[in-house]
């Protein structure tokens, strides 16, 4: 039966919260069902203070086997590399360091969350505090763990990306690590589990047929495709948010937010308002990953032109919070 610890280092905790909501089954159901010990859990374990110092001990000793060590959180590596800008309490000893003893015992090591996986929401600015995550430093290799880094089972870590990370993306990579079905060949590029990153927030978009006649939403509420002006990234944006319905229904788009690329190493710092598509001469500056510039601004000349008028309406009877879904197409 494989175990797991989880710990929570520089975040928000949204992505336990997120974990809370997972559905057909519950997440302590689907741990059970999968054959999966919680070892300890700051927020669901009764288990404080020294009895969870007792754990880290035996398990940094050898005495108590780490199968899955789940890290939510950046590492704040501040100041000067000595990660005394979180100390892990009662313990005398940095986050980072317990990490990195930690992390020499897993046969996994899961980065939860966009935080742990690039440093995240924690790293943006002027990162005061050193933030970066396990094996990545935004989207560059390194990290905590360094680009070098192997699980005792010889794999690099799995980045789970999301801010947060949708629960089934949690809970289906547990199950395939405790099944002995995970691989290297099951991560992308940048350790992200494949069966959400292969897909793009795109994919069945409620907005896609006005993402097809190029008609463009220009303020929030409007009906229209949210690329053009208002900075929706999800013709670039790795995962599978609108065919994975969020909470038992909905998305960013489909509740008339931008998607904003929160997979991705960096996102939180987009150089832009995230309400706002930059533009060089018209065009926008990110365009969708399956087509070339060329090809985007003859078609988008051609869309404009032969768009049916009841698309180009935003009268403000017209503007709804949620646009009405005229049919669901993959793009």
């Amino acid at each position: 039966m494989p175990n797991l610890l989880w710990l929570q280092s520089g975040g928000c905790g949204g992505c336990s919260m997120s974990l809370l909501n997972a559905e057909s089954p519950d997440l302590m159901t689907l741990l059970d069902a999968a054959g999966i010990e919680l070892l300890w859990h700051p927020s669901l374990s009764e288990q404080t203070g020294r009895e969870v110092v007792q754990l880290l001990e035996a398990i940094v000793r050898g005495e108590q086997p780490l199968d899955l060590l789940c890290i939510e959180g950046s590492m704040m590596m501040g100041p000067q590399g000595t990660g005394r800008f979180h100390m892990l309490g009662g313990t005398g000893k940095a986050m980072i360091e317990w990490v990195r003893e930690l992390s020499a015992k897993a046969k996994y090591t899961l980065a939860v969350g966009s935080c742990a996986a690039y440093g995240g929401i924690t790293a943006a600015g002027n990162n005061h505090t050193d933030a970066t995550g396990l094996q990545f430093d935004g989207e560059l290799p390194g990290g905590l763990l360094g680009d070098d880094y192997l699980s005792d089972n010889g794999f690099r870590v799995v980045n789970i990306a999301g801010c947060p990370t949708h629960p089934d993306w949690v809970t289906e990579t547990l199950v395939s690590i405790a099944l002995g079905e995970h691989s290297e060949e099951n991560l992308d590029a940048l350790g992200r589990p494949r069966m959400y990153a292969d897909q793009l927030v795109h994919h069945g978009c409620s907005r896609n047929e006005y993402y097809e006649y190029k008609a463009s939403a220009t303020a929030p509420g409007e009906r229209g495709c949210m690329m053009e002006n208002m900075g929706c990234l999800g013709t670039q944006a790795h995962a599978d948010c609108n065919i994975r319905d969020w909470n038992g229904h909905g998305s960013c788009t489909s509740g008339g937010y931008a998607c904003i690329n929160c997979t991705a190493p960096e996102f939180e710092e987009p150089g832009h308002s995230f309400g706002k598509t930059p533009k060089i001469a018209g065009i926008p500056v990110g365009l969708p990953t399956d087509m070339p510039k060329a090809w985007f601004v003859a078609l988008a000349s051609l869309s404009k032109a032969a768009t049916p008028a009841r698309l180009k309406e935003n009268a403000t009877s017209e503007q709804l919070i949620y646009p009405p879904t005229i049919h669901k197409r993959k793009g």
